[in-house]
């Protein structure tokens, strides 16, 4: 019986990591070969240059702005996205006794997600009406409060072109985190919120010494997702912006680069060493994000 159970749960696999291996491991293998040549896509040929792909990319001007933009996207979207939602999953799940939730939770966790139902591409063209100069609804609403001052043309200065694409991918992710959290906090015993509540403990106290500690593993694992999302940002950025990396290399990711380099400049070797340097730095910062968090919870501990 054992013999027929292992020869089933090979058969059922078979196929499953066939397919894997083709059209997701195979690809990322050629990549790597790819990273080493100069082929440029069409070629039935590729001659292998060594590391120069590699040493090319720290005097790319284009890469060097995507990289930098993109480490700001990492401090910025992650955090600001986790706090918004730990502060609105607070909200839904504590309510004024610290140990239920507001009237109506249900309602809003629905609300909150609804920017989840929507497509990257019908994102960016929303916010692009949204940020238009003339009669979009930023400024609209800016001079409708008496703040005509402020209007501007978000996505077509440098200043605030890339600020406009973080605050999209923070309002497109929130939600979804807010959902998360908040069934994280709601798994909490409430015995230990009605022990704490009991012990005069405020909603504060009880979130920063109860709460945040119970879902912190919940925290850890969404830290590396929207890192993922900071790193990546390419859509939103090809849809928003206007020419090459928007206005003045402002909005520049390394996606985009990479899709440049490719398909407009016929570098594909070059940009398969852009896609092995995105992959090494993603997986960096990964393992690091993953070690500090544990090491802060056995800290706490």
């Amino acid at each position: 019986m054992r013999h027929g159970r292992t020869r089933f749960l090979i058969g059922a696999l078979t196929a499953p990591l066939l397919l894997y291996g083709v059209f997701v491991a195979s690809p990322y293998v050629q990549a790597f070969y790819l990273a080493f040549t100069d082929w440029n896509g069409l070629s039935g040929q590729a001659r292998n240059v060594g590391f120069d792909n590699f040493t090319s990319l720290w005097s790319d001007t284009a890469f060097l702005a995507a990289l930098r933009n993109n480490g700001l996207m990492l401090l910025v979207v992650p955090v600001a996205t986790i706090a918004l939602a730990l502060f609105f999953a607070a909200m839904l799940t504590m309510g004024r006794a610290a140990t239920s939730g507001v009237r109506g939770s249900g309602v809003y966790r629905i609300v909150y997600f609804f920017p989840q139902l929507l497509s990257v591409a019908i994102l960016g063209v929303l916010f692009q009406f949204v940020y238009t100069p003339k009669n979009g609804l930023l400024n609209g609403v800016l001079e409708a409060l008496g703040l005509g001052g402020l209007a501007r043309a978000w996505l077509a200065e440098p200043a605030w072109a890339l600020p406009a694409v973080i605050a999209v991918m923070i309002w497109a992710a929130v939600g979804f985190y807010v959902v998360l959290f908040a069934a994280a906090m709601e798994s909490i015993p409430r015995d230990v919120l009605e022990a704490a509540r009991l012990d005069g403990a405020g909603r504060a106290a009880t979130f920063r010494r109860i709460t945040l500690p119970f879902v912190w593993d919940t925290v850890q694992v969404a830290y590396v997702y929207l890192g993922i999302l900071a790193l990546d940002g390419f859509a939103l950025v090809q849809i928003m912006t206007v020419g090459p990396g928007g206005p003045d290399n402002a909005t520049e990711v390394i996606g985009l680069t990479l899709y440049r380099s490719a398909f407009t400049y016929g570098e594909f070797g070059y940009a398969s060493a852009m896609g092995v340097t995105l992959f090494f730095i993603t997986l960096a910062l990964t393992a690091l994000a993953l070690r500090a968090t544990r090491r802060e919870r056995v800290e706490s501990a």
